[in-house]
């Protein structure tokens, strides 16, 4: 039988379903997806469980449907301002002279024993580096000799009532659940590339409640968390800023690109050679009742603003944390609010590096109707998973303390190793 893999990432605007059927060469095809409005979820929390439950129920139903199957079980996405990390280490005496699983396995229990307060869970336990005897920078460790190892582990954590809602809402529609991923660590799974990873990177999860924040150096997680504001703030402001109804001023956020490239010029250049633009936006295509036209630079100054008071919380969160960042790979925007015009110029102005906008890559199938930043989280999860079906054996491996894992070991020692490394590291 075929492995399926479900993936269910809640939003705060929306619950976003993919089901994706893997291969004999390990490569996930996208089979079914779907998307339902959030109801009883905001700023990444549940705050009404039978609103939260149909709505996770219908964007459920909606991929089954397009997959032509009923799945049995899922990964889903939390997030919220709760959302925490910290960076532990453990160090145990190696058993032999030979480093084992068992002695790898001991260090991340010895890393566990970070002071979490009694009302939170580990969600993730990531181990950055190994070092062996004084040797640092080392991956994966099994095999090796020595007699002190030592691991370096990133922990991130979630509010114990936050996950058992959570779980509450999932086991409510027949599902179990294989693992809680933290949404930025899932996104980070189909935006970002190995070097971006390597030289120093910020992924900024720019949702509709939310900015999850993750953080890279060295080829290392360093700093995960989240703060509550995203699109909508953008939205309410434009309702206010352009008199329009949160409604209207939605359709208007959605759809600036496309207004901005129709109010282009193209027989007419700027000094840099690009084509002169407009400052009336045409939006009567968008059936505002009483509003044909707005102003580009109105419309532009809500959103800068906006947008690099977001940038400063974040900057201001993260220098607070203590954690170092580098960033020569820059900023990578990704999500449903990574599409807002100018994004990325405002991006490098606030923080003074190159920043870009995050697509998600590395699925097949029916990928098209989920190819936009909004759904990287959504495709990240199933490749999260890819690399957590191959240790499922076993269940010492798990990263993710809620995970319901099955039994039957699947390619031995070094396979089940292969895939936890591929999947905790980055």
């Amino acid at each position: 039988m075929a492995n399926i893999i479900t993936a269910i990432d809640i939003g705060s605007h929306k619950v976003c379903a993919v089901i994706a059927i893997v291969d004999d060469e390990g490569k996930a095809k996208v089979i079914g997806e779907s998307s339902y409005p959030a109801y009883g979820i905001k700023k990444g929390e549940i705050t009404g469980i039978d609103e939260a439950i149909n709505s996770i129920a219908s964007a459920l139903t909606g991929a089954e449907r397009m997959a032509g199957l009923t799945v049995s079980s899922a990964y889903v996405t939390i997030n919220g301002k709760q959302i925490i990390s910290n960076n532990n280490k453990g160090v145990v005496a190696i058993s032999d002279s030979e480093i084992s699983e068992d002695d790898v396995f001991r260090a991340l229990e010895q890393a566990k024993t970070v002071a979490i307060p009694p009302a939170r869970e580990i969600i993730h336990l990531i181990p950055r580096q190994f070092i062996v005897d004084q040797q640092s920078g080392i991956k994966v460790p099994i095999g090796m000799t020595g007699t002190r190892l030592e691991v370096d582990a990133h922990i991130i954590s979630a509010p114990s009532t936050a996950i058992h809602n959570l779980q509450k809402c999932i086991q409510s529609i027949g599902l179990r659940i294989e693992g809680t991923v933290f949404s930025g660590w899932a996104a980070a799974q189909s935006v970002l590339t190995q070097t971006e990873k390597e030289l120093g990177v910020m992924l900024l999860d720019f949702g509709g409640g939310t900015v999850s924040i993750t953080t890279f150096v060295e080829d290392s997680i360093t700093y995960s968390t989240s703060i509550p504001f995203g699109g909508s703030n953008i939205t309410r402001d434009l309702a206010a800023g352009l008199r329009l109804s949160l409604d209207d001023a939605e359709k208007v956020k959605i759809r600036a690109d496309e207004i901005f490239r129709s109010a282009e010029m193209p027989n007419s250049k700027d000094d840099d050679g690009k084509p002169k633009k407009t400052d009336i936006l045409d939006v009567a295509q968008l059936d505002i009742e009483g509003v044909k036209t707005i102003s580009r630079k109105l419309f532009t100054d809500i959103i800068g603003a906006r947008v690099e008071e977001i940038f400063d919380l974040i900057k201001a969160n993260v220098d607070q944390s203590g954690n170092d960042y580098k960033l020569p790979a820059g900023i990578v925007i990704t999500g449903g609010s990574a599409l807002v015009p100018e994004i990325t110029s405002l991006a490098k102005k606030n923080f003074g590096v190159p920043a870009r906008i995050g697509t998600p890559k590395g699925l097949e199938g029916l990928v098209d109707g989920i190819s936009s930043p909004a759904y990287a989280a959504a495709q990240g999860l199933i490749i999260y998973a890819l690399g957590d079906e191959v240790y499922r054996g076993d269940s010492r491996f798990s990263s993710n303390n809620n995970s319901k894992k099955k039994g039957g070991s699947q390619g031995g020692l070094f396979g089940r190793l292969g895939g936890l490394f591929k999947n905790i590291l980055p």
